[in-house]
């Protein structure tokens, strides 16, 4: 049965500051950035892996893909978060909606092939680089 599932992002949060990100259950976003100082701001560079998790928090600061994102780091720049609150069974099917449309170099489950039924994302809030209002057909 087609689902929507709307998402409000909140972030970002650069990597020093990654213990922020909310100790909830959602869909969390990863980006390399750049930050200026002198403003107080990021600007978003690529967007290389969308994850889900029961708790962003203890989910990101234990990543096993944490070396994986750096790879994508130039000097200069860093990694930063998003996130969005929402609960299981959708936060799965979002998470890999999201996948599956903006295939992000660094996730490698969902990128060709989406089991759930069809499905929309409305996007919004901080999440910069990411498609605003998805739909996601089943292909297999």
């Amino acid at each position: 049965m087609a689902k929507t599932i709307s998402l409000e992002f909140d972030g970002y949060w650069r990597e020093v500051h990654k213990g922020s990100v909310p100790d909830k259950s959602g869909v969390y976003l990863v980006y390399v950035c750049e930050y200026n100082q002198s403003e107080g701001k990021v600007t978003l560079e690529k967007l290389i892996y969308i994850g889900e998790a029961a708790n962003a928090r203890d989910r990101i600061e234990a990543h096993e893909k944490w070396s994986d994102w750096r790879k994508y780091v130039d000097k200069g720049s860093q990694i930063c978060f998003s996130f969005a609150p929402i609960t299981s069974p959708d936060r799965e099917r979002a998470e890999a909606a999201l996948i599956y449309h903006h295939k992000p170099s660094c996730n490698d489950e969902y990128k060709d092939e989406f089991p759930f039924e069809d499905t929309t994302v409305k996007s919004s809030g901080t999440c910069a680089l990411l498609a605003k209002d998805i739909t996601v057909l089943k292909t297999s």
